[in-house]
């Protein structure tokens, strides 16, 4: 993900933390909030130390990133959009093909998705 794209600063984060709305599963949880000010959807990632060690923790960023962006391509996405994804210590142990499913059914529970998943 390009870095425009990022949430980076914590009152960014207290932002969606406090003003958002929040859906889970086993594996994530996702705070949404929509920001007008936004050019685009944008994404901050927080992984626990609880989760695993610093490569444990990485990978898991990467992962997740990866998914987003291909997700962004793959299905339409509403704009204007916060998104904080928290990783939750199951995540440690899960593939490429378990975080998309897991952040699939997050962003349609959402309702973040426009139209049908493929």
């Amino acid at each position: 993900m390009e870095r425009k794209y990022r949430l980076k600063k914590k009152h960014e984060f207290n932002r969606v933390y406090n003003k958002g709305k929040s859906i889970a599963n086993r594996d994530l949880v996702l705070y949404y909030y929509s920001n007008k000010q936004t050019p685009e959807l944008r994404l901050g990632i927080s992984v626990s130390k609880k989760v695993g060690n610093a490569v444990t923790r990485n990978r898991i960023r990467r992962l997740l990133k990866e998914v987003v962006r291909s997700l962004r391509q793959e299905i339409e996405i509403k704009q204007h959009v916060d998104l904080i994804i928290i990783a939750r210590q199951q995540a440690a142990k899960m593939e490429y093909n378990d975080f998309m499913r897991s952040v699939k059914d997050l962003f349609n529970k959402s309702g973040l998705i426009i139209g049908n998943i493929r």
